[in-house]
């Protein structure tokens, strides 16, 4: 692993597939040009709307999302996540799956979300995310990385479930990837605690593209893409507008902090 800059991507997708690919690219070709190596996208970034809208083009949605993550990591010759798009699976649901991709195309990490958002949000929203998404029944892979570090990946609601990211680091990741939608409402409160938490904790790196803004009349998703260094400090923070967090990943501070605090090498209960 070397030293290298990584950005997490902040956007506002909204029901219209070519709109967001289009944003989409020109926020990756931002990061390129701020000299990251590593450019996230968030969960819904190629669509974020009404969920029937969703299943009907879900096909559509689908093809779109791949083909663009492999041209474009290709065209920038970046490794490039896709934080989350539709895959048609069984039922007439879709698998909210999560796709890296290396500079030359090909796939290096595939992640079906395991824990879906069904929840009752105080502001008035409720999210049945199972009522449309099946459930990923596969923990998360790591992909390690000469150049990058051991990369885990994670998915939106699946922050609140420490489990899956206390296999990520038994599985010898360093760098955690959270892409995400998070409410307005469970953001303000949550969102900065839990991804400290997922570094502390792991004493890993944490990059956690997000999405941001109003989606329609009713949707709003609270902003703030970070990045987090393996002590909890936010390194960035993409604010509330859309555009990115960009940040070093660094092996030294990273091997410092696991020799400050060498609370993996701690652990009783395995």
């Amino acid at each position: 692993m070397k030293s290298y800059l990584a950005a997490a991507v902040q956007m506002t997708s909204v029901p219209d597939l070519d709109k967001n690919l289009a944003h989409a690219e020109d926020l990756i070709d931002l990061a390129v040009r701020q000299g990251a190596e590593l450019v996230t996208l968030p969960e819904n970034f190629s669509f974020l709307g009404d969920e029937a809208a969703k299943l009907t083009q879900a096909e559509t949605i689908f093809t779109a999302s791949e083909a663009f993550l492999r041209k474009m990591a290709q065209r920038y010759q970046v490794t490039l996540l896709g934080g989350g798009y539709p895959v048609p699976a069984a039922g007439g649901k879709v698998y909210n799956t999560a796709l890296l991709v290396a500079p030359d195309g090909t796939e290096l990490l595939r992640y079906e979300k395991a824990h879906l958002f069904d929840v009752n949000v105080p502001d008035g929203n409720t999210y049945r995310e199972s009522n449309t998404v099946l459930s990923g029944q596969q923990l998360p892979h790591v992909h390690p990385s000469k150049q990058l570090g051991n990369l885990g990946l994670s998915v939106c609601y699946d922050v609140r479930f420490p489990e899956l990211y206390r296999h990520l680091s038994q599985m010898g990741a360093e760098v955690l990837m959270i892409p995400a939608a998070f409410t307005a409402f469970t953001g303000k409160d949550h969102w900065k605690v839990l991804l400290q938490a997922r570094a502390i904790e792991n004493t890993c790196y944490v990059i956690a593209p997000a999405q941001t803004g109003f989606h329609n009349s009713r949707r709003q998703s609270h902003g703030h893409a970070m990045i987090l260094d393996p002590w909890g400090v936010v390194l960035a923070d993409a604010g509330t507008e859309p555009g990115l967090a960009i940040a070093e990943i660094s092996p030294a501070r990273l091997a410092q902090v696991r020799q400050q605090m060498p609370s993996l090498q701690h652990r009783v209960f395995i």
